[in-house]
């Protein structure tokens, strides 16, 4: 062996003692962050909009009511004040921003993220990107984030996703684990419960829930919440099966439509929902979901309050 070939394999022997190459590249952890804390908010101008996206994301009925569709909050999904980990927490999502997505199938700012949010979720009207109420929110999620990495996925992101179940998704065991789990603080029927015309606990279908347009209304993405979140206080007790389950039976029930409904349920789901998790356009127990949905807009059409084409 020549004296070159002889320092090459030392050499290589020590960098990989350093453990400093692999044949497989190494898995690298997300980053882990804690948001500031509540009571740091800084009293100053900005602090003051910091503030004002706060009230908007606790009590958005209260504080964006020309936006609101439903008696739903930004906080009935982003749990903890948008601050908890795998429900979709702002922090972690504002670091993402500008993104494409495939729902509208182009780069998204975080301003028009949130104005759908406020069509779907909320069942309401897009504010203006430029209004008070979107400034306010992105204040408040840029407060959240401070000192987090831009451009990287941070650990507790979005909703953790849960392996395919080992059933398929059934209704009748999905009923049973709601019954069981859901229903003392959703009520029966799934409408929630209100204290003096507030909500405490939101309704999970019917008239004044998330349309059909949202987030939630995949059975994924809802199976997923419901693992990590549901009961609440009691996050991660449910089974995999369980949650998959109870957000089938969750879904397969009738809510207000999807703005982007063109006047045929069969077209409408062909071109927004046509994936076998999306119960949209498909007929469970007898009706094909989406057929008797109310109008888009809730209480925003009903009083006129805006056009909702």
């Amino acid at each position: 062996m020549t004296s070159t070939l002889m320092r090459f394999v030392r050499s290589a022997i020590a960098v990989s003692a350093l453990g400093l190459t692999s044949s497989v590249p190494a898995q690298t952890a997300a980053p882990a962050f804690t948001p500031p804390d509540a009571d740091s908010i800084p009293d100053d101008d900005f602090g003051k909009a910091v503030r004002k996206g706060q009230d908007i994301f606790l009590k958005t009925g209260d504080h964006a009511a020309d936006f609101v569709g439903n008696t739903m909050n930004c906080v009935s999904c982003h749990m903890d004040a948008g601050r908890r980990k795998d429900a979709s927490p702002l922090w972690a999502a504002y670091v993402l921003y500008p993104a494409y997505r495939s729902k509208n199938g182009h780069v998204n700012t975080l301003a028009e993220r949130l104005q759908g949010c406020f069509r779907y979720s909320m069942n309401g009207a897009m504010p203006p990107a430029d209004s008070e109420t979107i400034v306010a929110l992105e204040s408040y999620m840029y407060w959240l984030a401070k000192g987090a990495p831009t451009g990287v996925k941070l650990e507790g992101q979005g909703f953790a996703r849960l392996p395919k179940p080992a059933q398929k998704a059934d209704y009748t065991r999905g009923q049973e684990v709601f019954r069981q789990n859901c229903a003392l603080c959703h009520g029966a029927n799934g409408a929630g419960q209100s204290v003096n015309g507030k909500m405490v606990f939101p309704a999970l279908w019917g008239d004044d829930s998330f349309n059909w347009g949202a987030g939630m209304q995949s059975i994924p993405t809802a199976a997923a919440f419901i693992k990590a979140n549901m009961p609440l206080g009691k996050g991660n007790t449910l089974s995999d099966q369980q949650a998959w389950d109870v957000a089938y039976f969750m879904n397969a029930h009738e809510r207000p439509q999807d703005p982007r409904f063109n006047g045929s349920v069969e077209e409408t789901q062909k071109k927004f929902h046509d994936v076998a998790t999306d119960l949209y356009g498909q007929t469970v127990n007898g009706k094909l979901l989406g057929a008797r949905s109310t109008p888009a807009g809730g209480k925003l059409r009903a009083e006129s309050k805006v056009s909702m084409k």
